[in-house]
């Protein structure tokens, strides 16, 4: 384990595919380790056994390295420790006997049905709900008793009353928390598992974490998991609290208002390079609205420029990211992501890939014209129809006459087609382009026109013609 001045961490739960909120995690702790010269450290929280799983780890891990988002301490890397917390219990268990010989902590019986019972008498009452110390001060033989009886004891964390718990938190700046708020908290459940924010705090800790950045939903977390290291007298990291994603109905982004998981983006063409330059946007402010590597987004990295308020997720703003990267791509990156080998010749690949390429953002949009250039039916669109119908035979047969005349030469084409049609502008324009490609938007048609070639040209030309 390196001993460098800054390390950041992710530290997900593999009980699903990583989504749009996870990633900008990742992304600012690996842009700010980045900036510092320091490491970015994964870590797998997979201490709920009942939903974790390790297709989603190898998945998430998958789904890192395709956004570039690598790490120097995790799964993977040449060290002596594990980093999935399932195998890290014998840890744990040491840290809990420390905390029972201090007196720190104690077994608590209470069933879920009393705590919820618990829990709503104070609300009635005014009060916010926390744990009453039921347990606090059972008798060895108390607990004996209900021992013998089977039941299995949770493990709380004592917490003294009357006391302030401050940090300075990275984003929002002094935070103040009552003891009394707060209330004694699990730490181990009844099954012997790990509460989160115990071996959170626990590994940050060990592992050398020196900064986290993490969503708001945790900032309550902070106070429990500063008294827990500092029972412990084990370091505690500079946290920072950055804010929520909302969707476009001000609700915390999810699948149902538009996220998508990573998997996702990939299938559908998303480039990373795109992803990564909204998301590092998004919540973070930057001066530079041009699109940046990976190593210029960190440099320009602030923690002053996170935001308070939420950030709202917009498709507008990604789509324009995504054609910002595709500008950058060489054509032959291109021409793989486009997956139309099967279609057009390879010898017009340059062709068509300079065609299509400002026209397009995913490649089901190079598939449809390469469908549409490269074979034989063509399917028109019902705006194009109406184009066509409006334009008439006889424009269609100066057309035809024109593209024989000038031997598919798109620019000599218009201009004798507006000299024998009278037509001009849009109702030159369109038309000619609905009838060659079923479609009334698109590449410039001086690219299109020696693609589909004027063998083709003549023939989607006759068929409207009466």
């Amino acid at each position: 384990m390196s001993t460098t001045s800054v390390k950041t961490r992710f530290a997900p739960s593999p009980t699903g595919f990583m989504h749009l909120g996870n990633v900008r995690t990742a992304l600012f702790n690996a842009l700010y380790a980045h900036l510092h010269s320091g490491h970015f450290l994964l870590r797998i929280e997979d201490t709920d056994l009942e939903r974790s799983t390790d297709a989603y780890a190898q998945q998430l891990m998958q789904d890192l390295r395709w956004l570039g988002l690598d790490w120097q301490e995790g799964p993977g890397t040449t060290t002596e420790i594990t980093y999935y917390q399932s195998q890290r219990s014998d840890v744990y268990a040491h840290y809990y006997a420390q905390l029972e010989q201090q007196q720190a902590v104690y077994p608590c019986f209470c069933s879920p049905q009393e705590l919820a019972l618990s829990r709503k008498l104070q609300r009635s009452a005014g009060q916010p709900p926390r744990y009453a110390g039921t347990c606090a001060h059972l008798s060895e033989s108390e607990r004996a008793v209900k021992l013998a009886k089977g039941i299995q004891p949770t493990l709380r964390f004592r917490i003294e009353r009357d006391q302030s718990i401050e940090f300075i938190d990275l984003v929002r700046g002094q935070q103040q928390f009552s003891s009394n708020d707060i209330g004694d908290f699990i730490i181990r459940r009844a099954d012997g598992t790990p509460a989160f924010f115990f071996c959170n705090a626990i590994d940050d800790a060990l592992m050398g974490v020196t900064h986290v950045l993490r969503g708001e939903d945790h900032l309550t977390n902070t106070p429990r998991q500063q008294l827990i290291l500092q029972a412990l007298q084990l370091p505690i990291p500079q946290y920072g609290h950055i804010s929520m994603i909302l969707g476009h109905d001000n609700a915390p982004l999810s699948k149902r208002n538009g996220s998508l998981s990573i998997q996702e983006l990939k299938q559908q063409g998303w480039l990373p390079e795109g992803v990564i330059n909204y998301l590092a946007r998004l919540g973070h402010s930057y001066t530079d609205d041009n699109y940046l590597s990976f190593k210029e987004l960190a440099q320009q990295f602030s923690l002053e420029r996170l935001g308070k308020a939420p950030a709202h997720f917009d498709e507008q703003q990604l789509k324009h990211w995504q054609q910002a990267a595709l500008h950058r791509c060489s054509e032959e990156e291109l021409w793989q992501w486009m997956a139309v080998e099967h279609i057009v010749p390879v010898s017009l690949k340059t062709d068509f890939v300079t065609a299509i390429r400002a026209n397009i953002l995913y490649p089901k949009e190079a598939l449809q014209w390469a469908a549409i250039l490269f074979q034989e039916q063509l399917i028109i669109e019902p705006n194009a129809q109406i184009v066509i119908d409006q334009a008439g035979s006889d424009f269609f047969s100066h057309a035809l006459t024109a593209l024989e005349d000038t031997q598919a030469d798109y620019a000599a084409l218009v201009k004798q087609l507006k000299q024998t049609s009278g037509k001009k502008g849009k109702e030159l324009f369109m038309p000619l382009r609905a009838a060659l490609t079923g479609q009334t938007h698109g590449p410039e048609m001086a690219n299109v026109l020696p693609l589909l070639g004027i063998d083709k040209a003549k023939q989607r030309l006759i068929c409207w013609i009466n």
